[in-house]
């Protein structure tokens, strides 16, 4: 059995303390051991961008970072985005637009749409929320 490292992640506003394995992927930790399943592994080369998630404030592919590298990190999945019961702007652009396809990489969509070019935090309302295509 391998050995456990112990990590504290901030995980959507939550902390989080685990013991993980060293080789643990960051997707298979918010996946199996957070039950956090809108994070997907989608094509297992890193190439689709179906796993993910911002990780203080930037985009990483969650198939390519192990757990323990995540330690002392914030975590931001598409879990996290609704506050207070609502969905985000973004989300509800998304519903509004039908920018839904499968559903399997619309959670890396809306949670990477949500920042801006500028890198800056989305702050539209849903009546103001535009998604267009690249």
């Amino acid at each position: 059995m391998a050995s456990k490292v112990p990590i504290t992640v901030t995980v959507n506003g939550n902390r989080r303390e685990a013991e993980v394995e060293a080789r643990l992927l960051l997707v298979h930790f918010l996946r199996e051991s957070l039950g956090l399943t809108g994070t997907h592994v989608g094509c297992d080369t890193s190439n689709c961008s179906a796993c993910a998630v911002l990780m203080d404030g930037k985009v990483v592919k969650s198939c390519t970072v192990l757990a323990v590298q995540a330690d002392g990190r914030d975590i931001l999945t598409v879990e996290g985005l609704a506050t207070g019961g609502g969905l985000h702007p973004v989300q509800e652009a998304f519903i509004a637009k039908h920018g839904l396809q499968c559903g399997f990489c619309t959670p890396r969509r809306t949670g990477t749409r949500q920042r801006t070019r500028s890198g800056r935090e989305y702050r539209g309302t849903s009546a103001g929320a535009r998604v267009t295509r690249r």
